[in-house]
């Protein structure tokens, strides 16, 4: 990817990105300018390490919610309640389609991990995992 550092690293509607991501994640909703720039870090990190067909098979995944919205709905992703935001992402992970399925398990899984692999995130739900293992709670003095 050749986005600059927190730039958003997909090739779609960020607003509808966005929307998606505050319906998988409710918290990312209240995330500031700094927050968002880290997530999309983590997501470009993610997304490089993946062919560039993979990246294109996302964007327009994004493309093809807000899509579904505006056919379903008459209006964007962004415009719809939460709970018609919900129903048409279940719809989506829940299809008898296989590549729909994959899609949104895909694009969940991106979001989850923008989300909680921010230490901000990751402090917010008590997480203390440490690559060190049980060796960084010994240091930290406490019992295992």
């Amino acid at each position: 990817m050749d986005t600059e550092a927190g730039q958003f690293p997909l090739r779609c509607n960020e607003k509808v990105f966005r929307s998606i991501a505050a319906t998988v994640v409710p918290e990312a909703g209240t995330l500031g300018v700094d927050d968002w720039a880290e997530f999309y870090s983590l997501v470009e990190h993610a997304l490089s390490m993946r062919p560039p067909a993979i990246v294109k098979q996302l964007s327009a995944f994004v493309t093809l919610i807000n899509l579904l919205a505006l056919a379903r709905h008459a209006r964007s992703f962004v415009y719809l309640t939460s709970g018609q935001r919900y129903t048409l992402l279940h719809s989506l992970e829940t299809s008898r389609l296989g590549t729909l399925r994959k899609g949104m398990w895909g694009l969940r899984t991106l979001m989850l991990m923008g989300f909680y692999a921010r230490p901000a995130g990751r402090a917010a739900i008590g997480y203390r995992a440490d690559a060190r293992g049980w060796a960084a709670l010994r240091t930290q003095g406490t019992a295992q």
